[in-house]
């Protein structure tokens, strides 16, 4: 017969064991990562030419659609006043319509002529070929000012490339131009970063990775004294797992009102993994 006391001890020991699988179900998961910015941009220009300008230094921030480097565009700029006054010019398309009038008035005469044995049959079929001919003209007149206003809005694209424009808000990381320097296409100008949000790059063992989902909170823990905590979300898992490391990219977004720089090592904890 078993004692009440190896009959508690029993008790106990399956009760740890009970707790301690649940707690193993159930614990938080750690994971070391590195913050990165959400937004890392480097911009170039798609034509070379002379910085004219730059309007902005490392450290400042920016928004997006801000001018940042300026190419000189004095030339294009010239080039693009002439080709403008082209593209608005409609003498060419006033002077055909004109001529077609001209010519549809002498048809309308020669017809009346003819009519009454005054005019030749083929003084009346030239009078309909010079008609004809004053219809053409003054469509190839207005084709040639359609022609003109797209080159002209094909020359604003490419003036307009001439301005370096942030397509972020964010801050100058790097600057390697300076004005009165000469750039090649493509060519590193400018880098922006966006750092609020910071974006974390998680691998997250596979086998843990069932119950994630876009949305769910997560804790990211700063390096620091304090060992400061904030709050962050998942808003992109990978679809294809590491099968080297057996894990899955997680992304998680963590606000960054302090502007903590990234690249920091911290540490995110998944709860209920």
């Amino acid at each position: 017969m078993i004692s009440i006391k190896s009959f508690v001890v029993q008790l106990l020991i399956i009760g740890i064991v009970v707790l301690s699988g649940y707690k193993t179900a159930y614990s938080d998961t750690s994971i070391a990562a590195i913050t990165n910015p959400s937004a890392d941009i480097t911009l170039s220009f798609v034509q070379p030419g002379r910085i004219a300008k730059v309007y902005f230094k490392e450290g400042d921030p920016v928004q997006a659609n801000k001018v940042l480097v300026q190419q000189d565009d004095a030339v294009e700029q010239a080039q693009l006043a002439h080709i403008k006054a082209q593209s608005e010019d409609t003498t060419q398309i006033r002077a055909s319509q004109a001529s077609l009038d001209q010519k549809t008035v002498d048809l309308k005469k020669l017809e009346n002529a003819a009519a009454k044995d005054a005019a030749t049959d083929l003084e009346v079929e030239h009078a309909r070929l010079d008609v004809k001919i004053a219809e053409l003209s003054l469509e190839v007149a207005k084709f040639e000012q359609e022609q003109a206003k797209r080159k002209y809005e094909e020359f604003k694209i490419r003036v307009e490339n001439m301005k370096l424009k942030s397509t972020i808000d964010g801050r100058i990381e790097k600057i390697d131009v300076e004005a009165g320097e000469s750039v090649n296409a493509l060519a590193d100008v400018v880098r922006v970063v966006q750092i609020d949000p910071l974006w974390i790059e998680v691998p997250v063992p596979l086998e843990k990775t069932t119950t994630l989902s876009n949305e769910k909170n997560v804790t990211v823990i700063f390096p620091g004294p304090e060992k400061t905590a904030t709050e962050g979300k998942i808003i992109f898992i990978a679809a294809v797992a590491d099968a080297a490391s057996g894990t899955l990219r997680v992304r998680i977004e963590v606000p960054n009102k302090s502007n903590r720089p990234a690249g920091e090592h911290v540490t995110v904890i998944f709860s209920n993994l």
